[in-house]
């Protein structure tokens, strides 16, 4: 199948080459991401692939739908990004990988925690500046600390299982059960109360209109003072607003991000002769205890290996037989 790949980078279209010797298809690559302004550029192509910061509105949809369009495939987890009920409604369907290394976003996730308990940022500056003082370096042991993971699916149990293995007591909040959580002595319990007791919180759920802005003032206002706090699930489950109040009134006392709300204009591309524009991104940075990377929990080569092949096998399977398992459907978009 002739297959648009937007948003390419050059690791992209090294691991969806290497994949497609094993599938066949005529893989055509596109810098630009996909939006109202570029849209024209995939026409004629029955099959449009996509990444999380590619926006697939009722326009562009609509657009993608009368110039040929049948196809769309997510080579990621969530969904948010593509709307799933207009896309229906024109008769596209949208197929994505469901989980591809959730090891790899969850190391990730344990990664920034270490990084901000031990104040490993700052304490390689210091080094290289040939300043070797340990005031203000001040961390805590993860032995017996209280963390609470918000989202069980399979990134969310991969952070209990690691996290299990530092002797943490773990508590989390989702609408269903993960066996294997249990079966680690995770407690789950109701969001009060996970706000309430945990140290660290850790975000690793979906984003729905049920989690848009689950982390806001109030959220913050139930947490313990100085709360570590995790995103590496999707930027727009935190107010990025009430977190900077949260950190200038110290309840906040670290945070960690791989994902920000407003990061289409921002990641997956190299900024540093710029000056950026969103304030309250710069807003962040000012913060000693902040730590943001960009988007880069997935980028393991067993990711992107596990991403690129499960990609090219929906597109197969759907020119093969029109459907695919995993094929986002409007049952799909009301569980989340």
């Amino acid at each position: 199948m002739k297959v648009a790949v937007c948003s390419a980078q050059a690791y992209d279209r090294e691991f969806l080459l290497s994949a497609n010797r094993d599938f066949a298809h005529e893989l055509v690559f596109f810098d630009s991401r996909l939006n109202r302004e570029t849209r024209q550029i995939v026409a004629g192509f029955p099959a449009v692939c996509v990444f999380v910061n590619d926006t697939l509105d009722a326009a562009v949809l609509e657009t993608l739908a009368g110039q040929g369009t049948r196809l769309i495939a997510l080579r990621c987890a969530g969904f948010n990004n593509v709307d799933i009920q207009v896309a229906a409604n024109l008769g596209l369907h949208v197929v994505r990988v469901p989980a591809y290394s959730p090891h790899s976003v969850a190391e990730h996730s344990v990664g920034l925690i270490l990084a901000l308990n031990r104040h490993l940022p700052q304490a390689y500056n210091r080094v290289r500046n040939g300043n070797f003082a340990l005031q203000g370096l001040l961390g805590f042991e993860l032995r017996g600390k209280t963390v609470g993971i918000i989202g069980t699916g399979r990134i969310g149990a991969a952070v209990a299982c690691i996290l299990h293995g530092f002797g943490c007591r773990l508590i989390a909040c989702d609408p269903y059960r993960n066996t294997e959580c249990v079966q680690l002595g995770v407690e789950y319990v109701p969001l009060e109360k996970l706000y309430a007791e945990s140290d660290i919180v850790t975000l690793h759920c979906p984003l729905t209109p049920q989690t848009h802005h689950l982390i806001g003032a109030e959220a913050v206002g139930r947490m313990k003072d100085g709360v570590m706090l995790i995103n590496t699930s999707r930027g727009a489950t935190i107010d990025t607003w009430a977190v900077v109040a949260g950190l200038k009134s110290g309840k906040i006392g670290s945070l960690g991000l791989d994902v920000y709300e407003q990061e289409g204009d921002l990641f997956f591309q190299d900024l540093s002769d710029q000056v950026i524009q969103d304030d309250v991104f710069q807003r962040l940075l000012t913060f000693p205890n902040v730590l943001i990377t960009g988007h880069q929990g997935f980028f393991t080569a067993e990711a992107l290996s596990s991403i690129t092949h499960t990609t090219l096998h929906n597109i197969s399977a759907f020119e093969r037989d029109g459907v695919c398992q995993n094929e986002v459907t409007l049952e799909l978009l009301q569980t989340g």
